[in-house]
This record gives structure tokens, C-alpha cells and sequence, in this order.
């Protein structure tokens, strides 16, 4: 549980935004989450362009190739190939 905030304990970011966060999860529901969820997508298409897709893309391939061995590439293989 987080503290109260005191003349002595002054509330720090992370411990204010868990508990925005769980005060927002309170009061909305799963369509909420859907709907700001897709304004934000629209406002990130409108903003850029194909070229930024590309970009994250590339980071992320590159990132997950990093961290990943190639079990995991057979394994998604497999999973994509019987879909």
C-alpha cells in the first residue's frame, strides 16, 4: 500500500502514476481501454508516416533477435505455419 504523502514523504512519480493507474482501472471498464486505444493509434497513423512504421519495425526485429534463440523462431514458425 502506498504511503500517504507527509511534510516528511513527498509522493514520487512512480508511486503517483500506480495509483492514478489503479484509480483509473476503478472507474473504467475494457471498452475505455479499446477506445483510447484506438484514438491513440489514429493519432500515431495520422502523425507519421510509412517510413516510421518501418523504423519501430526494424528496432523491434532487431531487439527481439537480441534477446531471442533460434527456438523461439522455430517455435513461432511452427505456431504461424498451422494457423
Amino acid at each position: 500500500m502506498a504511503r500517504p504523502q507527509t511534510s516528511e514523504h513527498k509522493m514520487s512519480r512512480e508511486e503517483a502514476g500506480r495509483l492514478g493507474g489503479k484509480a483509473t482501472s476503478k472507474k473504467h471498464d475494457r471498452s475505455f481501454y479499446q477506445m483510447i486505444g484506438k484514438k491513440g493509434g489514429e493519432a500515431t497513423s495520422d502523425a507519421h508516416d510509412s517510413q516510421f512504421y518501418k523504423e519501430i519495425g526494424r528496432k523491434g526485429g532487431e531487439a527481439t533477435s537480441e534477446s531471442h534463440n533460434k527456438e523461439f523462431y522455430r517455435e513461432i514458425g511452427r505456431k504461424g505455419g498451422s494457423s
